[in-house]
């Protein structure tokens, strides 16, 4: 399946990330930054699918911005980071993309996901 999915673990719960927005960007020499799509993490912490039906990953630069410090207000809790943002590079524009976030309150980490 071509296209690009994400999910959130709650490391701090060890649990998944219900309830975190995620926005897609893609950057286009000249313009800048363009939001594709916006989502919010399921139940499982995941966003399957985050390209619009009818947009496809062209060769390119994207990023995905989470927004942490909501997610943590809604459990009552501070986090040193308000946003987390993940730039990549898309190299081959047939292979699916799957980026997930490992976050706490105060740290994260990524990789590329299979």
């Amino acid at each position: 399946m071509k296209g690009l999915s994400t999910h959130v673990l709650d490391t701090s719960l060890g649990k998944p990330a219900q309830g975190v927005m995620v926005k897609l960007e893609r950057n286009t020499p000249g313009a800048g930054w363009t939001l594709l799509a916006d989502a919010v993490t399921d139940a499982g912490g995941r966003v399957a699918q985050l390209l619009p039906p009818n947009e496809h990953l062209h060769l390119g630069a994207y990023r995905l911005r989470f927004d942490v410090e909501t997610y943590f207000a809604d459990q009552q809790k501070s986090t040193f980071f308000p946003e987390v943002s993940i730039q990549f590079e898309i190299r081959e524009d047939s292979a699916h993309y799957h980026v997930p976030l490992l976050l706490s309150p105060y740290g994260y980490s990524t990789y590329r996901g299979s």
